[in-house]
């Protein structure tokens, strides 16, 4: 708000008066910056795990605990279609095998996860993984989700349904078998 300042040395008698001109603040206001920061940061914190691979593969359930480790992994995956990738990059067996060849003799101790999809077939994941190990690499880890354990989180573990029962048939007269 501007008023009038009396001039300095005129004392409270009615000398003569001037106006205070407006000066501009030189200061920055940092609130809204921060606003837009934090904000920035939880979206941040909210789509880096959504990051992470892209490839989409039904992982099983499993109780085992997470490996750690200094280095980042190489990731191969199969989809359920049986379609091979290594990181995001699909790759046919062979192409995988002369690829992974190459990583190796860069980094010799460089370690591998495997990720497959539940419903691939077993015989797909073994030859991938047999391609994995041919190309030199001995640290090689499966990846499943991680499963709620009994009793944590509300979970509750049902068996599998098994076949249906079956009505018990009547059994056949056996007779001994004849001696030599």
């Amino acid at each position: 708000m501007a008023g009038i300042i009396p001039a300095a040395g005129s004392g409270s008698s009615g000398g003569k008066f001037r106006r205070r001109r407006y000066t501009p603040i030189a200061d920055i206001n940092v609130t809204p910056l921060v606003d837009v920061m934090l904000v920035l940061l939880i979206i941040f914190m909210i789509t880096a795990p959504l990051l992470q691979v892209g490839v989409p593969v039904d992982l099983p359930k499993t109780s085992a605990q997470q490996v750690g480790g200094k280095d980042e992994p190489l990731v191969v995956s199969v989809n359920s279609k049986g379609e091979v990738f290594l990181g995001e990059t699909p790759y046919t067996t062979a192409d995988l095998g002369a690829k992974l060849k190459a990583v190796h003799e860069e980094k010799p101790d460089q370690r591998v996860f495997m990720r497959g999809d539940k419903a691939v077939d077993y015989g797909k994941m073994m030859e991938v993984m047999g391609v994995v190990i041919d190309s030199g690499f001995r640290q090689l880890g499966l990846l499943g989700e991680q499963a709620q354990q009994l009793g944590k989180g509300g979970g509750t573990v049902t068996p599998a349904p098994g076949p249906a029962p079956r009505a018990p048939q009547p059994a056949a007269p056996q007779s001994p078998a004849p001696r030599r």
